[in-house]
């Protein structure tokens, strides 16, 4: 599939489009909620700022709520990319091979246990349980005489899922203390997180990003299949091993600040690959604007459904993604 975007102009062109969705979702996100705003009042909450609840609520809530959403699906959008690439799976998504819940569980385990709270605390942990996760599912769906296969990969990560949950809720039945502490972080929410979180996780952010952006040519090779690109001279365990790093960056930096949002990464690269064709390079890029915008869309749609209360901004995503998962599932049945 050459891309319904098939040459770099009209490339470039739907990136722009694309930058524009962002901007008018960015404007939604900041003007739209339970206090109903407007550009005017946006603007004068940064050049005359009065204390006011509109431009409190500006400042503090939903301008940290914008970045937050852009950064953490852009890093969720990029990483589902990655993660189909390297396991050749087109159902790979952080949530479904259980590095969310890995690193969700270990921050749990970390309130419970450890007494820690600090967000700092909490990216490297994150860090380590969705590392931990990936390479327990790794080795459990390469086990066999027929090696790694998607649905070997699919059903590990189901069943690391289950057990991370079930020890997770079992945590925090012992620590009630714990569960008031996380569990609004552990519903998946870009609200109510301050944007000194977003700072401390952008390096790692950033780091994820940019190392996509190098391995796209090294795994495009690799799509040719081992014994090609080591026949090209390419050394393909170093090339596994640091996009599996960049993966549990962005996935573990993503679960600190946003707690485990799911379904992102699953169908970003899917439109990306629609849009844009079969490069990675563009895969990469298309993703990481196509995570932000739906992010963006679902954290607005979660303000309204239950107002004045919200929705998890987890279950507006798993909304788009459960239906998109049967639909890809099929259609690679359908194929065979």
């Amino acid at each position: 599939m050459k891309g319904l975007l098939h040459n770099r102009v009209l490339k470039l062109t739907g990136l722009g489009i694309l930058f524009l969705l962002l901007l008018y979702l960015s404007y939604a996100s900041l003007v739209f909620g339970v206090i109903d705003t407007n550009w005017n009042t946006v603007i004068d909450a940064f050049t005359r700022f009065n204390g006011s609840n509109e431009h409190i609520v500006i400042t503090d809530v939903r301008v940290p709520r914008v970045l937050n959403a852009l950064a953490v699906g852009a890093s969720l959008g990029i990483a589902g990319a990655l993660l189909q690439a390297l396991t050749r799976n087109p159902v790979a998504d952080t949530e479904l091979f259980g590095l969310n819940a890995g690193a969700a569980m270990f921050v749990v385990f970390a309130v419970t246990f450890v007494g820690i709270s600090s967000l700092s605390s909490f990216t490297w942990i994150a860090f380590l349980g969705a590392a931990v996760s990936g390479l327990i599912v790794y080795m459990l769906g390469s086990l066999g005489r027929d090696g790694m296969t998607p649905v070997k990969l699919i059903l590990a990560g189901a069943a690391i899922t289950a057990l991370a949950g079930s020890a997770r809720h079992g945590m925090l039945v012992l620590n009630e203390k714990a569960l008031d502490e996380v569990l609004f972080w552990l519903s998946g929410s870009v609200g109510g997180r301050k944007l000194e979180y977003l700072q401390a996780v952008l390096p790692y952010m950033i780091a994820g990003w940019a190392a996509s952006f190098v391995l796209a040519r090294p795994i495009q090779i690799l799509l040719m299949g081992d014994d090609v690109a080591k026949g090209l001279g390419q050394r393909t365990i170093m090339v596994k091993i640091a996009a599996g790093a960049a993966i549990v960056l962005l996935c573990g930096s993503s679960v600190a600040v946003a707690g485990p949002i799911g379904f992102v990464g699953l169908v970003t690269p899917h439109l990306a690959r629609y849009l844009a064709g079969q490069r990675m390079l563009w895969i990469f890029i298309y993703s990481g604007a196509l995570g932000s915008a739906i992010l963006l869309l679902a954290d607005i749609a979660a303000r309204f459904i239950a107002m004045p209360a919200e929705v998890p901004i987890g279950a507006m995503t798993a909304l788009i993604g459960v239906p998109f998962f049967f639909y890809v599932v099929r259609k690679g049945i359908n194929q065979k």
